[in-house]
């Protein structure tokens, strides 16, 4: 009886001494999940303005890529445009056939695009949040009619982009396909993005002519 009693305290104590440490691995496992999850109060959407998708990510066409590289919103000229996340600005200048263009480098490492904007509120090396004022939305560059180019990248180098509608989504962001009550002007999509050269070369690209 009395090595029952013994054998039954060790168990209690051993239990007592168990137990924070499962509760402290319980609470840094879910820490770490809200962490992946982050709250959509960290981000948001390129513009508050209506609007709708005129064309969207990685469809075939005459671009270099070979694809669509973004997707464009089809808003007026002069719409806010804003930063879906925090980072850093890195270029916001004229940039070939992108017209005048920002873009961050964004805290989780990926690079966002904003461009044929009509005027820029940022300037290189300025840090911005969700929701900061970059500039206004356009026709610069290479586009027939004003839109927003929005595009996501996995570094500053043409060609590496990647799907802005999951990338938004993983953040808790949605964009949909809204039609707007006044239909902005209707725009082709002639801008043929390319590779660019020189200076421009992790930026955005040059315009690129065919023949006609």
């Amino acid at each position: 009886m009395t090595t029952f009693r013994k054998s039954t305290s060790l168990r209690r104590m051993l239990l007592l001494a168990i137990a924070p440490t499962a509760t402290g691995c319980a609470l840094a496992l879910a820490a770490s999940e809200v962490a992946v999850a982050a709250p959509a109060g960290n981000w948001g959407h390129p513009t508050k303005a209506r609007h709708r998708i005129s064309s969207p990510y990685g469809v075939r066409g005459a671009w270099q890529a070979g694809h669509h590289t973004g997707i464009d919103l089809a808003v007026r000229v002069g719409t806010k445009v804003r930063s879906v996340g925090s980072g850093t600005v890195i270029l916001a200048k004229r940039s070939g056939a992108y017209g005048k263009a920002v873009t961050i480098r964004m805290n989780d490492g990926r690079y966002t695009l904003f461009g044929h904007l009509s005027r820029i509120t940022v300037r290189p090396g300025q840090k911005v949040r969700a929701r900061t004022h970059l500039g206004y939305s356009g026709a610069t560059g290479r586009a027939t009619g004003p839109h927003l180019h929005f595009e996501v990248r996995t570094s500053r180098r043409y060609g590496s982009d990647i799907n802005p509608l999951p990338y938004l989504a993983r953040h808790g962001i949605r964009l949909t396909p809204h039609t707007p009550t006044t239909r902005p002007h209707r725009h082709r999509h002639r801008h043929h993005y390319a590779p660019a050269h020189g200076h421009h070369r992790h930026h955005g690209p040059r315009p690129h002519h065919h023949r006609r």
